[in-house]
């Protein structure tokens, strides 16, 4: 996996599981390895977008696909 990926990845699950200790380091990191305020701009609204279609889905309690659980689909 590329340093680029990596960093982006880390950044999403910072973004997802503590998004309040974000700091300008952590979107700098994103910048040193290449990504444009475009593509920053582009990673946080994705990682947003699921988590908030994930809470809604939740908090309705809206039930898993059965294909979720099958290890061999993958």
């Amino acid at each position: 996996m590329s340093d680029s990926r990596k960093t982006m990845l880390n950044f999403a699950v910072k973004l997802t599981s503590e998004p309040g200790s974000l700091v300008i380091k952590d979107i700098n990191q994103l910048r040193e390895v290449d990504f444009s305020d475009r593509d920053i701009l582009d990673i946080v609204e994705v990682t947003a977008y699921y988590a908030y279609a994930n809470r809604i889905a939740d908090g309705l309690g809206v039930a898993l696909e059965d294909w979720i659980f099958d290890d061999e689909s993958a």
